[in-house]
């Protein structure tokens, strides 16, 4: 068997072009970041967003948002295509979402939080909270959220970097929606 890399033409053959992406179809899935303080990873979020096509990003507290060189550099671009707004407050962002229907969950460890595989069909239209570098969600904010989801730890830490674990719950909710919505068309 022969793997052969894919050339950087062949990929730009592949892409959606920047001027289609707002307006190209979205997974029901909006990502919603709290003080994150690192713009660095601001920008990493915005290049998981675009690359797993979800429907916007909304930033709230005090965490860095476009137009700024450092999350431009890291975002590869990904801030000037992907939907996005600030929300000072995470409680009224997550209050706007509950009243258009959305279902909010944070990404966190908590006492009853599922396992971010578990996401079902009644989970759509998904919003997700992310939280703080060091503190994560608030207590406060997840008292307003539907419910919480989790990633296994079986290491040492208790934790991901932000960026990293919005990473693998935005591509499985991509992947459970995608899965919903084949079931749905049989």
């Amino acid at each position: 068997m022969s793997i052969r890399k894919l050339l950087h033409a062949e990929l730009l053959e592949q892409r959606l072009i920047p001027e289609l992406a707002k307006s190209s179809q979205k997974h029901p899935i909006i990502l919603i970041v709290n003080s994150i303080r690192s713009s660095y990873n601001i920008g990493s979020l915005f290049r998981t967003a675009d690359s797993a096509g979800i429907e916007e990003i909304i930033i709230c507290g005090y965490s860095p948002y476009p137009p700024r060189q450092d999350i431009s550099k890291t975002a590869l671009g990904a801030d000037e295509t992907v939907t996005w707004r600030y929300i000072q407050k995470v409680e009224d962002a997550i209050c706007i979402l509950k009243e258009q229907g959305w279902h909010v969950f944070a990404v966190e460890l908590t006492d009853s939080s599922r396992d971010y595989t578990s996401l079902n069909s009644q989970d759509f239209p998904l919003a997700l909270v992310v939280g703080n570098e060091i503190t994560g969600v608030d207590q406060s904010v997840l008292e307003l959220c539907d419910g919480a989801i989790e990633i296994p730890m079986y290491g040492v830490k208790h934790s991901l970097n932000v960026a990293v674990a919005s990473g693998i719950v935005l591509y499985e909710s991509v992947r459970k929606w995608l899965e919903i919505q084949k079931h749905h068309s049989i």
